[in-house]
């Protein structure tokens, strides 16, 4: 068959396995030339649960707060709204964060769609680049006249997600088996997202933090980002700041901003 022919044919045929309301391709047919209905609606059922599989694991956090019952119903509606455009199944529900927020059943666990984006995250930077992380002693050597006009490079797999609750808390506590607290989630909490070795690894950043570190990974040097993170919280640590992402790895190299 011409390739062209292959494509036509792919076109007719998956519409309708993710939106039941669809009509049967007119060229799915059995051996006796017969249409395949049947057939058509197994296969279309496997590649449906394949999907909502695909998203539990992505989401683990997100599918035990909300149960599994919940979660494969939300996942089957995003599924037949957001169908997903690469092989890979790892890069499929970037958009599930999205979804959730505007979810009407959703409406009275606000902090979910940043758990899931935290979740997103993650595994993002499980899948990001090998880079070797900056050395503590490559800034040491640096003479502090020279320290604000450093500029950093991120680690590939260095990621922020800023929210309005306790996301970070609530991710944390979900993403195991251990019986789960009473949590306040009126908190607003940022993550750190990295991947210095094999390991990802989130952390709560304080007030001041997710600035601090956005500014610098979007390649502001080292006295701007210190003053945005200061008029973000007055009291804000810059030496303990920037030692501690040093120390998750979050960046790989540094520069003189001059250089």
């Amino acid at each position: 068959m011409p390739l062209e022919q292959h494509l036509s044919f792919a076109a007719d045929f998956a519409p309708a396995l993710l939106d039941p309301t669809l009509t049967l391709p007119p060229d799915v047919t059995g051996p006796n030339g017969k249409p395949a209905g049947k057939r058509y609606n197994v296969y279309r059922n496997n590649v449906t649960v394949s999907l909502i599989d695909a998203l539990a694991a992505i989401y683990p956090a997100v599918l035990r707060i909300t149960g599994t019952d919940f979660f494969r119903a939300m996942a089957r509606i995003h599924i037949r709204s957001t169908p997903p455009t690469s092989p890979l199944l790892f890069e499929y529900g970037r958009d599930l964060p999205v979804f959730i927020e505007a979810y009407e059943h959703a409406r009275s666990l606000p902090w979910l769609a940043d758990v899931a984006r935290i979740e997103r995250a993650w595994l993002d930077a499980y899948h990001a680049a090998d880079a070797t992380p900056l050395s503590p002693a490559r800034l040491s050597a640096v003479t502090p006249d020279r320290l604000a006009d450093l500029v950093f490079t991120p680690h590939p797999a260095t990621r922020i997600v800023r929210s309005q609750f306790s996301a970070v808390t609530i991710f944390a506590a979900n993403r195991g088996t251990a019986p789960v607290e009473r949590i306040d989630a009126s908190t607003p909490e940022d993550a750190l997202i990295t991947r210095a070795g094999s390991d990802v690894v989130v952390r709560h950043l304080p007030p001041g933090g997710a600035v601090f570190a956005a500014c610098l990974m979007s390649g502001r040097p080292l006295g701007e980002a210190a003053a945005s993170a200061l008029d973000a919280c007055s009291g804000f640590d810059i030496a303990a700041n920037i030692a501690g992402m040093i120390e998750a790895g979050a960046f790989t190299s540094v520069t003189s901003g001059d250089a």
